[in-house]
């Protein structure tokens, strides 16, 4: 995923001069994940900025930078270091396109590496995708492998709407995969299918006996507990990776529950009001007689993330995904 974010940012900057790189230690350093490395060299300060550590000012410089014409990608170096950043997103940044009825929308992006499992201290390993979902005006993306990161961050570029990109960093060397060389995208002249490519779900393994409804860091461990299901107990289950967490893919969503009989949805983040209640709530309110059982969620618990001593028995893991599935499942 690191090498296909890096190759996007290649096509995307290349491709358009009102494309720019801002953020901590992403130029000279190449990002503390390495992401954004070769980027300086190729396009030159003005365009790769490496700001100070101030994410409120890297986001407020985004913006204007958005209402001039530009196209600027704001990284945050960590989940937990948005919150001051918090009010120049959701005060502003969002409702942009609303003051304006739609005619100066703020055209950003902005990447949050986020989650646990890298062993980080403290105000590096949050969750906070249900905090911006929550918000009218914005989107929330999270890709689980590296064609779609690379794919989903041309097709936030080139969205009008502000973007935040969730990027799992527990996944972001664990999976490799073919990226075609060509983009689906036509960045310079705004072609393509980007609307399409942010706003659906996709199933990541088939099945009908259950349905595991995902995404980002949690998708990988949900292929391995439908895996082990399938070999221990006979059951088939379907992975269903959200990749959009706002908007949701709804008829994907209620057609897997539907498909399936029972849901059992899973992510990192904690439990209350995440994302997962929302998923919840919108397959009982619409296909509730489809069901076979009421749906359940594992997911993180309503505590500080942990320091790396607990991480794991913080994280979801497949033990806990196939436990969920029990329950589920009535064993």
């Amino acid at each position: 995923m690191v090498e296909a974010l890096n190759l996007g940012h290649h096509q995307a900057m290349a491709s358009d001069d009102r494309v720019l790189l801002m953020g901590e230690d992403v130029a000279k350093t190449g990002g503390v994940f390495r992401v954004t490395a070769g980027l300086l060299d190729r396009f030159g300060e003005e365009r790769v900025i490496d700001t100070p550590l101030a994410e409120a000012g890297i986001i407020g410089s985004a913006i204007g930078m958005s209402l001039y014409g530009l196209l600027p990608i704001a990284e945050i170096q960590f989940d937990a270091f948005v919150y001051p950043a918090f009010e120049q997103i959701v005060v502003h940044a969002a409702r942009y396109a609303w003051r304006t009825k739609g005619q100066v929308p703020a055209s950003i992006v902005i990447r949050i590496p986020y989650g646990g499992g890298v062993r980080a201290p403290e105000m590096h390993s949050d969750c906070p995708e249900a905090l911006f979902a929550h918000v009218p005006g914005l989107k929330v993306v999270s890709p689980a492998g590296p064609a779609d990161a690379r794919d989903m961050l041309l097709a936030a570029i080139l969205d009008p709407d502000p973007v935040i990109f969730m990027e799992p960093k527990r996944i972001y060397r664990a999976v490799r995969e073919e990226v075609p060389q060509e983009p689906p995208l036509d960045i310079a002249n705004g072609n393509g299918a980007g609307g399409e490519i942010l706003s659906r779900a996709r199933i990541a393994r088939p099945g009908d006996d259950l349905a595991i409804i995902t995404y980002g860091p949690t998708v990988p461990m949900s292929i391995e507990a439908a895996d082990q299901l399938s070999r221990e107990r006979g059951i088939e289950a379907r992975v269903l990776d959200l990749r959009s967490l706002y908007p949701l893919d709804v008829a994907a969503i209620t057609g897997s529950a539907t498909a399936c009989g029972r849901a059992l949805v899973v992510h990192e983040a904690p439990r209350m009001a995440g994302i997962g209640a929302e998923v919840s709530s919108l397959i009982h309110e619409r296909v509730m007689l489809d069901l076979e059982a009421p749906v359940m969620r594992v997911t993180g618990f309503e505590v500080p993330f942990p320091q790396f001593a607990n991480e794991d028995d913080y994280l979801p893991s497949v033990d806990r995904i196939v436990a969920g599935a029990a329950r589920v499942l009535d064993w």
